[in-house]
């Protein structure tokens, strides 16, 4: 199509800017627009239906067209559709390609991912102060955030539980140290402290708000969103946890500028083929690993390893090793589920593992004797 002709479709439906309408999402629905399809956005997703906005208003629409095999492509959240002007039902008939996509696997014992929502730019991760910081739960909501394409963000959440700005300026930094190169913000969305920076940040794009129940998501979004959107739900005082307020994944425009997706709480947060997250994650480790004396140095016990002389010398914490480690291993075998390819590298590596360990034993025997 032309840019004449996508500028005027644009146009034509201008009214989806707020919910991030633009010439790219244009030019991409030119073909639908030849078949008389209205481009809208999905706001909400219930039992195969979705609440799509479009140009004329929000409209109630059954996703069975677009209903694939792969629950990676299953209409969700945040995607833009091409869906039928009119109809009793209505009708998805297509999900336009996705810029972004966050995904976890799913909680059952089937290989499995789960997209929680999708054409993300920010992908703010909430972090309760009112309980202990769990430092590799938040490397893992990030692994799986970088992963996404998304750029992440770490909102510590009740700010005024931490009155003291020296101990509040300490876990700022832990967090710091734990996410390189991702803002952290602490906020107070009792006190309105924080706000306008986060606002900042995300205005002008999508964002997806994650974490787990109790960490204050719902009051946060509600004071993005400047009114009660959400409902808010009192968490228990001994570890800071609450039960789950938002129970679908909604997507809403902020008064600054921008939409905000909001989700229920996350349980479990099971990665899903992310390595290269993982690996911006601990990007120090990978950077000491370049050093190492071989190119394939498992980082455990290999002769000339950089990452365990930075143990040794107190520059890289042994916490974050052991972190790195966890969630290399638990992705490998999401991976190896689904691809051939990897379970054979895994019974590779296993043999060479054990090779160098009967080896050692032997050696070791030699010298006894």
């Amino acid at each position: 199509m032309s840019s004449t002709s996508s500028t005027s479709l644009f146009t034509a439906h201008s009214a989806l800017t707020p919910h991030g309408w633009d010439e790219d999402w244009a030019d991409a629905f030119a073909p639908y627009a030849a078949e008389g399809l209205l481009p809208g956005r999905v706001v909400r997703v219930d039992r195969g239906q979705c609440d799509v906005v479009t140009a004329d208003g929000v409209l109630r629409a059954d996703t069975a067209f677009v209903t694939p095999h792969d629950p990676l492509r299953v209409v969700c959240t945040g995607d833009w559709v091409a869906v039928e002007p009119d109809g009793n039902p209505r009708y998805v008939q297509t999900c336009l390609p996705r810029r972004t996509a966050f995904v976890r696997s799913t909680s059952s014992k089937r290989s499995e991912g789960q997209i929680l929502a999708a054409n993300v730019d920010h992908a703010i991760v909430a972090v309760s102060l009112a309980a202990e910081l769990d430092l590799a739960r938040i490397e893992r909501f990030l692994a799986l955030a970088w992963e996404s394409g998304a750029q992440p963000l770490v909102v510590l959440t009740k700010a005024d539980l931490v009155p003291d700005p020296v101990t509040l300026g300490h876990l700022v930094q832990d967090v710091e140290t734990t996410a390189p190169g991702v803002p952290v913000l602490s906020v107070s969305a009792e006190r309105g402290e924080g706000l306008d920076a986060l606002a900042a940040v995300v205005a002008g794009g999508t964002a997806v708000l994650l974490g787990q129940s109790g960490a204050g998501k719902s009051t946060l979004a509600n004071a993005l969103l400047g009114e009660d959107v959400m409902d808010v739900q009192a968490i228990r005082d001994v570890d800071g946890k609450g039960r789950h307020t938002t129970t679908t994944r909604n997507l809403l425009v902020m008064p600054g500028g921008g939409v905000l997706i909001d989700t229920p709480g996350l349980r479990g947060v099971g990665l899903w083929d992310a390595s290269s997250g993982v690996g911006q994650v601990f990007a120090e480790i990978e950077e000491l690993g370049r050093d190492c004396r071989f190119h394939d140095c498992a980082h455990e016990s290999e002769p000339g390893c950089a990452v365990l002389a930075a143990i040794d010398t107190g520059e890289l914490p042994e916490r974050r090793l052991e972190s790195y480690r966890k969630l290399m291993r638990e992705n490998q075998r999401i991976v190896a589920k689904t691809d051939a390819r990897v379970r054979a590298e895994i019974r590779k590596e296993w043999k060479r593992r054990g090779a160098i360990g009967k080896a050692a034993m032997e050696a070791k025997r030699g010298r006894v004797r």
